[in-house]
Order: C-alpha cells, then sequence, then structure tokens
C-alpha cells in the first residue's frame, strides 16, 4: 500500500466514556436523595415488592437463584473465551480492572453505609435479617460483575446484550423475592459498576481499533474490488479541524481494471470528536435538527449513503456512492467514485468567476428544491472540475425534509463563504442572479455568527481584529500628524509667542484647548474614515439595495445562551451559601433583634449605589444618563457572585461606559481612574482612621501598635518588591497595564472641577455608608463601638474581600469582619450575626434586584 499514514496511537480517550461516568454519577446521587428524603416512598416501595412476592413458589425462587448464580461465573467467562479467540486480550485486561476497581468501591460504600450514612439511607439499601445481622448495602459480586461486562463491550453486541440484560433480570429476581436485598441497593449496585467501567475506560482509554489502510485494502476486495494501493489524502488544516473532525479519514485508492476511488473511513474514534461540541449546539440552538451525538456507525453509515443517492436524485452535482461496507465492528466504509478537480479554497481568488459563482447556486437550488440541506457549504465542501462544473460533497451532515430555517440556513452560508473570497457585490448578485431576489433577503434574519460553521465564524473573528488593529493604526498616525503639525506651528511663532503668551495667559489656555478639541476631531475623523463594515453587514446592505424591504432583525436562534447558564450558576452558589451561612446564626438571636436599625442598614446599604454611580461619573467628562449608572451598580451586584469584587466590577463599569458612548480606550481608563483614586482614598482613610483608634484611648496622640506594625509590614513589603527585579517587574507590568491612559484622562477630569468634586464626594460617601450600614447592623443586636473602629474594620476587611478570588470576597470577607469586631471589643455572640446581617444587606438581598437591573440592562443594550 503507497501511504504516508502516521501511527495511530494504541489507545484512545472517548468523550461518551467521561459523559456515561458522569450520568452514572448522578443516578447514584439521584438514587440516595431519594432514599434520603423520600423514607415514605421507600417503605412503601418495600412493602409493595413484599406483597407482591410473597406468592411467589418456594420451588421457582430456588431455581431462579441456582440460574443466576450459574449465569453469573458463566457468562462473562464466555464472553472472555470469545475475545481470546479473536486476540483481543486487552478488552479482557480492561475488564479485570474495572472489576477489581468495583469490588473496592463496592466495599468502601459498605463501609459508609454502615458507619456514617443516615439512617434513611441505611434503611433504604439494606434489610434486616436478625435484629444483629442485615443485608449488604451493595452486591460486593454483582458489581464487579457489571463493571466487567460494561468494560469488555458486550452492550455493543446485540446477542451479548440479550445475554447481558438476561443476566441482570434474573439476578434481580433471585435476590429481590427472597428478601435478600431492596430495590434500591439493586439500582445502586448496577449504578456502581456502570459508572467504575466506563470511569476505567476513559482513564486508561480503550484499545485503538480504528483500521488501517490494510485493513480497507481487504475490505474493498470483499466488495468486488481490485486494489492496488491506497493513499490517504492530506488533513484539513488546523483552522479547519474543529468544524470537520468527525467526516472520517479519505484515501485515494486506485484499481488493477479501472480509475481511482475516493474512499471515506469512519469509525468510532472519528465519529467521537467533536462530541460535547455538538451536544452544546443541541441545547443551545432552537429550530435546528442537530445531528445525533451519539449515532451509531450504522446509522452514520445510512444517512451518508441516503444524502449522497438523494443529492443525485434532484439533479445536483455530488459524488456517486458506488459501495458501502464494515470494516469490522468499529468502522465503516463509503466507496465514491472518483471526481478530479480542486475545492474552493485550494482556488485563487481571481480563479472565481461569475459563472463558477453561479454554478454552485444552482447546485443549491437543486437541493433546496427537494427540501434537501446541506449543512456545511463551506470551500473545502465546494469541488471545482477542469471544466468549470461544481460538485458539492461532504454531505454526511446534511438533512432530508428539511425546514424553511434550515434551508435559508444554507443561503446564509454560502453567501459569506463566496463573500469572505470575492467580496459582498459578487457574492449577493450571483446568488439573486439564479434564487431570485426574495429567496436571498429571506436569508437576512439568518446572517449571524451563530448560524455559521465553526471554520467561518473563526474566520470572521479575524478579521474584526485585523480591522480593529487598522483603526486604531489609523488614530494613532492622525495624532501623530497633528502633533507635528502643532509642534511645526510653534516653531514657527518663535519668539513672539512666547511674548504674546506672558501677555495674554487667558488668551493662551483658550487657544490650547481649542486646539485640544481639534485635535480630537482630527482624531474622530480619522477613525470614522477608517472604521469598515464588517462582510455580514456588507451582505446585507448589498441585499437591501436589491429589496429595501427584506427582513434584517436577526431570528432568535440561541435556547440557552452562556450568560443565561453562567446566571444559573451564580444563582445556585449564592443560594447554597446563604443558606450555609444563616444555618449559622440561633434562630432566637436573629428574633431578638431590633427591626429598627435592620431598616436603618437596608436603607444605607441602598445608599451606597447612588454613591457608587457618583464616584463613577465624577471621573467621565462625556455625559451619561444618571439613573442608567444607579442602574449598572445596582447590576453589579448581581456580577460580584460571577467573578472576584475586583474585576466583575470593572469589567461592568467599562463595558456600561462604552455601551453609553464613550470610546473603549476613555472608557477603561475612566474605570481605571476612578479605581486609582478609590484605592489612594482607601488607603489614607485606613491610615487615618487607624491613628484615630490608637488615639482615642490614650491621652497623647500617638497612634496604635497595630497601626505601626501594618505600616512597618507595609514599609518591609516594598522594600522586597523593589529590591527583586522579578517582582519589581511583575508588579509595574501589572500596574501599567491597568491603569494604562489614567493619567491623560486625570488630566481632563482636572479641568472640570465639578466633575472632579462629583468624583471625590461619591467616594467619601460610598466608604460612609458602608460603615453606617454596619454600626446599623451592630447595633441592632444591642451593641455599639465607636465610628473609628468601624471604619477600620470595613475598610480591612473590604481590602482582603478585593485581593480574594472567591466572587464577592466570600469567606474572606465574612472572616475579615468577625476577627476584627472581636479584636475591637465586639461580643462574639454579637459580631457574627451582625457580620452576616452587614453581608445579608450589602451583598444577598442585592442579587435580586442586580440580576433584574443586568437583564434589563442587557436587553435595552447598555450592556
Amino acid at each position: 500500500m503507497e501511504s504516508d499514514e502516521p501511527l495511530l496511537s494504541a489507545r484512545v480517550h472517548r468523550p461518551s466514556d467521561l459523559l456515561r461516568l458522569v450520568l452514572g454519577l448522578l443516578g447514584i446521587a439521584l438514587v440516595l436523595t431519594i432514599a434520603n428524603f423520600a423514607h415514605g416512598t421507600t417503605a412503601g416501595l418495600e412493602q409493595d415488592i413484599d406483597k407482591g412476592t410473597a406468592e411467589a413458589p418456594d420451588l421457582l425462587i430456588s431455581l431462579t437463584g441456582l440460574a443466576s448464580s450459574i449465569a453469573v461465573l458463566l457468562v462473562p467467562v464466555a464472553f472472555a473465551i470469545e475475545r481470546l479467540i479473536k486476540r483481543d486480550g486487552l478488552r479482557i485486561a480492561d475488564g479485570v480492572l474495572a472489576a477489581v476497581l468495583a469490588h473496592g468501591a463496592s466495599l468502601a460504600v459498605d463501609l459508609w453505609v454502615a458507619q456514617a450514612a443516615p439512617d434513611s439511607i441505611r434503611d433504604a439499601l439494606t434489610k434486616a435479617i436478625t435484629p444483629q445481622d442485615a443485608t449488604t448495602p451493595v452486591h460486593s459480586y454483582l458489581a464487579p460483575v457489571i463493571a466487567y461486562m460494561t468494560a469488555v463491550g458486550m452492550a455493543r453486541r446485540p446477542r451479548w446484550r440479550v445475554v447481558l440484560w438476561g443476566v441482570l433480570l434474573l439476578n434481580a429476581f433471585a435476590v429481590l423475592v427472597p428478601g435478600y436485598t431492596t430495590a434500591f441497593s439493586i439500582a445502586v449496585t448496577i449504578l456502581i459498576g456502570w459508572s467504575i467501567a466506563y470511569g476505567t475506560l476513559y482513564a486508561v482509554g480503550t484499545p485503538n481499533v480504528r483500521p488501517t489502510g490494510q485493513t480497507l485494502l481487504a475490505g474493498l476486495r470483499r466488495v468486488g474490488f481490485k486494489p492496488v494501493g491506497a493513499l490517504r489524502v492530506e488533513e484539513a488544516s488546523d483552522a479547519d479541524k474543529r468544524d470537520h473532525n468527525d467526516r472520517g479519514r479519505r484515501y485515494r485508492v486506485t484499481l488493477e481494471d479501472g480509475g481511482p476511488l475516493d474512499v471515506t473511513v469512519v469509525d468510532r474514534e472519528q465519529q467521537a470528536q467533536g462530541f460535547f461540541y455538538r451536544v452544546w449546539r443541541r441545547l443551545a440552538l432552537r429550530g435546528i435538527t442537530q445531528r445525533r451525538s451519539l449515532q451509531s456507525l450504522r446509522q452514520a453509515l445510512e444517512q451518508e449513503a441516503l444524502l449522497a443517492y438523494a443529492a443525485i436524485s434532484a439533479g445536483a452535482n455530488a459524488p456517486r456512492l458506488i459501495a458501502t461496507s464494515e470494516l469490522g465492528p468499529d468502522a465503516v466504509m463509503l466507496v465514491y467514485e472518483h471526481l478530479p478537480g480542486r475545492s474552493l479554497d485550494a482556488l485563487a481568488d481571481e480563479e472565481i468567476s461569475d459563472e463558477l459563482m453561479r454554478t454552485a447556486w444552482q447546485q443549491v437550488e437543486a437541493l433546496q428544491s427537494r427540501r434537501i440541506a446541506h449543512r456545511r457549504l463551506v470551500g473545502d465542501a465546494l469541488l471545482v472540475d477542469r471544466s468549470g462544473a461544481v460538485y458539492l460533497t461532504d454531505l454526511r451532515g446534511g438533512e432530508i425534509a428539511a425546514g424553511d430555517l434550515i434551508l435559508r440556513m444554507d443561503v446564509a452560508q454560502l453567501l459569506t463563504t463566496l463573500g469572505l473570497r470575492v467580496g459582498a457585490e459578487r457574492a449577493v448578485a450571483a446568488a439573486v442572479d439564479v434564487l431570485g431576489p426574495d429567496a436571498v433577503a429571506d436569508s437576512l434574519p439568518l446572517l449571524q455568527p451563530i448560524a455559521l460553521s465553526r471554520s467561518t465564524r473563526t474566520t470572521l473573528r479575524h478579521l474584526a481584529k485585523e480591522r480593529a488593529e487598522r483603526e486604531r493604526e489609523a488614530v494613532i498616525e492622525a495624532s501623530r500628524a497633528n502633533k507635528e503639525t502643532k509642534a511645526r506651528e510653534a516653531r514657527a511663532r518663535g519668539e513672539a509667542a512666547h511674548g504674546a503668551e506672558a501677555a495674554g495667559g487667558r488668551a493662551h489656555r483658550k487657544s490650547l484647548r481649542a486646539e485640544k478639541n481639534a485635535e480630537k476631531k482630527a482624531i474622530d475623523e480619522a477613525l470614522e474614515e477608517a472604521r469598515e463594515e464588517d462582510l455580514l453587514a456588507q451582505i446585507r446592505h448589498q441585499v437591501l439595495r436589491v429589496r429595501p424591504q427584506a427582513p434584517i432583525e436577526p431570528a432568535r436562534l440561541e435556547r440557552i445562551r452562556p450568560r443565561t447558564l453562567v446566571s444559573f450558576i451564580a444563582g445556585t452558589l449564592a443560594a447554597y451559601f446563604l443558606l450555609t451561612q444563616l444555618s449559622q446564626v440561633p434562630v432566637d438571636v436573629v428574633l431578638d433583634a431590633n427591626w429598627a436599625w435592620v431598616g436603618g442598614a437596608v436603607a444605607f446599604s441602598t445608599l451606597t449605589y447612588v454613591c457608587a454611580a457618583m464616584s463613577l461619573l465624577g471621573f467621565v467628562p462625556e455625559k451619561v444618563s444618571w439613573w442608567r449608572t444607579v442602574q449598572a451598580q445596582i447590576a453589579g451586584s448581581f456580577v460580584k457572585l460571577v467573578a472576584p469584587a475586583a474585576v466583575g466590577g470593572v469589567a461592568l463599569n467599562a463595558r456600561f461606559l462604552q455601551r453609553a458612548g464613550v470610546r473603549p480606550g476613555h472608557a477603561v481608563a475612566s474605570v481605571g481612574a476612578s479605581q486609582l483614586f478609590g484605592l489612594g482614598s482607601h488607603i489614607t482613610l485606613l491610615l487615618l482612621f487607624g491613628y484615630i483608634t490608637g488615639t482615642e484611648h490614650t491621652p497623647t496622640l500617638s497612634p496604635s501598635r497595630a497601626v505601626i506594625a501594618g505600616l512597618l509590614t507595609a514599609a518591609v513589603l516594598a522594600l522586597i518588591v523593589t529590591a527583586v527585579p522579578a517582582l519589581r517587574r511583575f508588579v509595574s507590568n501589572r500596574v501599567r497595564s491597568l491603569f494604562a491612559g489614567v493619567v491623560p484622562r486625570m488630566l481632563d477630569v482636572v479641568q472640570r472641577p465639578q466633575k472632579l468634586l462629583t468624583g471625590v464626594l461619591g467616594m467619601l460617601l460610598l466608604t460612609l455608608a458602608f460603615v453606617m450600614c454596619l454600626d446599623a447592623c451592630v447595633r441592632a443586636f444591642g451593641h455599639e463601638t465607636s465610628y473609628a473602629n468601624l471604619a477600620v474594620v470595613f475598610l480591612t476587611a473590604n481590602a482582603l474581600g478585593s485581593a480574594a478570588p472567591t466572587p464577592g470576597g466570600l469567606g474572606a470577607v465574612e472572616a475579615a469582619l468577625i476577627a476584627a469586631l472581636i479584636a475591637f471589643g465586639v461580643p462574639k455572640e454579637v459580631a457574627t450575626p451582625a457580620v452576616l446581617l452587614f453581608r445579608l444587606m450589602t451583598l444577598w438581598l442585592p442579587v435580586l434586584p442586580g440580576w433584574l437591573s443586568f437583564t434589563h440592562l442587557t436587553r435595552k443594550g447598555a450592556l
């Protein structure tokens, strides 16, 4: 065989095995949950089973027990012998390993149920035989057998699958009827064996049974061909592999008595690639029929054969399928008539003529006339022969009797594919010539990235980055040219200009302000000139020129958005942590709280969002809606549960300002300026109140020892960072990247004293509102302490919360607040509920309003 085919790995890790392991573990958790919380139901189920089996004849029970005991021993041995005869000893080794691990897991579960499990679970999994003895929770002999038979692959062979289920049912009947076990015990046993088997297969990998080239030649001989050699066709490029990594391996086969053949080999490992992506697409997209993620090889073969015959029957040019066959139990092959030619991707841009594009659209029109969707009209799926005829290849992912949505998606995909090569105008013109303006216009709602192939989306993202880089370079060039012009004008004025400046300082300041406005206008004009529409927008524009009334509103294709999934996870975590913390507070302590001070805490917590909006708008010279800014700060209370406190708020505010019309660089700089000033005020206030706490109980003005220790510690850390080059570079790079552009932005704000005053006042009021909220929470439980102490407590805990990687500073803030309050003399019985009340007011209660604000602003396009 002529081939430079790479060596195949001995073992592969299948995603489907991992998925089955997860499903098995979830099944075990579900059974134990039902046993724990539905004790009455489990007891009733056991009583029903006992009543139903009480009338069973003793002879039947004895014969069933004997047969099940023999079957449990003989069936695994028989299958092992059959595998050894076929020289498949690796599967037997995998089965033995899985059986050993399943036995160990069974013993571990037995030990846990006997010593640590709740009584309800113990009652559901065991049955009393004598007052002192009970049955085992897990059948330690059955779980290894199930693990063994699953790991060796009995379930994938129809005849052995019947035998497997027969043994399981026979054994369950034999132990359940006499009262030797419970239904929940059998369910847990089966799930443990099943989970251990697939966990073992995923961990060690399954033997790679992908057919080699020699196996392919032997398979071709069995279906009547006389092959001489087979050459592996070149793999797809790295950019396209993810888009069609389940298409199979392709070979060019030469025959003794005929032309060459194109053979596609699809095996189980190749088919499993992209599994999780297909599952996500199936869950996330609405109205789109995805190919089954767990499709069998025979189903894949039948689907591709059906589509090949259907495409030719519809009058489209497609490779003619002339033979199909299985290559063992884990691979199939499809033999096509060879079509000489090159793919569209292999053609140069100048070779793609208007006639060639019209020919491609005619093939698509032929498919759509019979309601056949291709589902992947990218460049390598269009084959062009020497005469200019276009053939549609790679029909495996297509669909018969497709709906209008899928058919229009094909039109949108081919428009984008051709537009990337020849431009939007020519691509749309060719489509309109063949399909007509109405059919092309109907595809506009589907002209969105999520409806396109993965490789096309990757190309569009790459082009978007290049377009943004060109815009950035245009702005930099305009700024540089403007500075050079001003420098030449300054040199031309010479000494006379300096004299005029000394004589009229106010006029000179106005002149500088006018020059700055002129520079900003020049940069905006350069940015507007450099700004380009993306390809999808260009295609829409061209279609609207033909059909101005065409619908352009994108169709809602996403059933589940990543943002929705993150919101659900964050809400679940929030509920879990809230219930965990509230369970630590005695109910009587909560009932004795002063509810007037609780109301005050709510008011001060609400005030913090107004102060946060002031502190942000004070560093934004542009005009931004006040109410929208307050809503954005409320939405930040929800974002805290998704990202650490120091990250989520910064990202949300920067995004909000960009959506409000502030340029991206200025938006990031404004948020950075706010953060920089907040950091400075935080440190200043911490030192000030720390000094006050050291002097309020002493006649002198000497600071407390804690403040001195803190200052010395900070000085030592600063010296270490300065002395170590690696740390110095790390800190400087982080600070430079975080506050890039902040200094020019601060200069803009300084020129507007009213804005600066708003920002400074907002920062101070924000800290004051939090301190007052904490004071109200402490007073609600009957204790008082000085405001200086509370300020130090809050500022210290807030700093730790910002540095903590947990969402909202969970854990770190609570521990710091409680420890600091106790250190300042607040009893533990008061500090713990007061801190939890404070976190309830500032973190947990705002979650629902934050989610509502986040959703509202997102729908309005403000986030």
